[in-house]
């Protein structure tokens, strides 16, 4: 039998996403992401709050394309702002699809998701097509320029 080194049975802690959910790191600007993509499945929403803890921004991706949901996606965002771990989180929404056709415009997006009555968070709505990469690195811009301004 080989000589085998003494294991370590120090405990180890792992964060392991539940199905549904993807977690990367992404780096911009000098500035780190934990990016966790927590998807939108109403079976999946109750985890959510299980991971706002020490976030310092939200990207809120809807839409733009499904008028029937928008309603849902306003009553999801303003749950998850009423936390008080995010209550100095900042909100970048990505208005996501705007290639196709009906897609709702980010002002419409933005009065249907009630983001003016928003008064006491810093947020911005940011056009986007993932699938071309239009309009989100206007938005990590956005997101990592006003961390800056709130880094001590």
């Amino acid at each position: 039998m080989p000589n085998r080194p003494p294991h370590d049975h120090k405990p180890m802690m792992l964060t392991i996403p539940p199905p549904g959910f993807n977690v990367e790191t992404v780096e911009y600007k000098n500035i780190q992401f934990t990016v966790w993509d927590v998807g939108g499945q109403d079976k999946i929403r109750p985890l959510w709050r299980h991971y706002f803890q020490n976030t310092q921004g939200i990207i809120f991706v809807v839409d733009s394309n499904d008028r029937d949901r928008v309603a849902e996606a306003r009553e999801e965002l303003q749950r998850m702002l009423n936390e008080d771990e995010l209550r100095d989180a900042l909100l970048l929404v990505f208005a996501n699809k705007q290639d196709l056709p009906n897609a709702m415009a980010a002002a419409e997006i933005t009065d249907k998701l009630g983001l003016t009555s928003l008064r006491a968070r810093t947020w911005y709505i940011q056009s986007t097509c993932a699938t071309s990469g239009d309009g989100l690195f206007e938005g990590l811009e956005w997101l990592s320029a006003n961390l800056k301004k709130q880094a001590p």
